[in-house]
């Protein structure tokens, strides 16, 4: 294991204790399917919405035979509404019939289902089944690259790269901690480089203002 980027998760995790996966969901199928209505949306504009979705239609069989229409009005607020529903109604209809109605645990079967990509697929495997999974989304990416962790773009790239520096049981919560910290401070366009727990280890630090005031301001509750 890397001992600087083991250190700079310490801190990463002691300034974000509550590090966690955002989403509200009961389960692996809810999990699943607020996954992948969270694309270009916000969590908290998921867990809106979820709880309707959830209350009307319960269980893959559920919303696999639900009108897409109606569907698609309960979702419409997360964007993309009508590819959401379309993926969601499909994911379902195929843990049906592929999988007994059980959500998979294999990534190579996870992927298979309409709109699950590797990313959503390790969602579910860390926070669903408790298996370590490193989330690929754009937070960790920005993150991991403008720590030095990683030279690549590409996600799957990334993920190995990441793996390798870390034990199998930090990555699903390395993965929340990264997350929390992209979504607060290390912002894509200006991050909060004066107010970053890890500064000193970071090997990005001043491409945002380095002025702790300054950045203080620019840090996200």
């Amino acid at each position: 294991m890397n001992s600087t980027a083991r250190e700079v998760f310490e801190l990463l995790r002691a300034a974000y204790p509550d590090a966690r996966c955002e989403l509200d969901f009961a389960g692996p199928f809810q999990l699943l399917v607020a996954t992948v209505l969270s694309a270009q949306a916000t969590d908290v504009g998921v867990n809106k919405v979820t709880p309707v979705l959830f209350g009307r239609w319960p269980s893959p069989q559920a919303l696999a035979e639900a009108d897409r229409t109606e569907i698609e009005e309960v979702i419409h607020a997360t964007g993309f509404f009508r590819n959401k529903a379309a993926s969601i109604q499909g994911l379902s209809r195929m843990i049906v019939d592929d999988f007994d109605d059980q959500v998979p645990v294999e990534i190579a079967e996870l992927v298979k289902l309409p709109g699950v990509g590797r990313k959503t697929a390790n969602v579910v495997r860390g926070h669903a089944f408790g298996l370590p999974a490193i989330t690929t989304d754009t937070h960790v990416m920005r993150v991991a690259k403008r720590l030095g962790w990683t030279t690549s773009t590409k996600p799957e790239v990334i993920e190995a790269d990441v793996q390798q520096l870390f034990d199998p049981s930090d990555w699903t919560i390395l993965s929340d901690t990264l997350i929390f910290h992209g979504r607060r401070c290390c912002h894509a366009r200006t991050p909060a480089c004066g107010a970053c727990p890890v500064a000193r280890l970071c090997p990005s630090f001043g491409i945002g203002p380095t002025d702790p005031d300054v950045a203080r301001a620019l840090v996200k509750p």
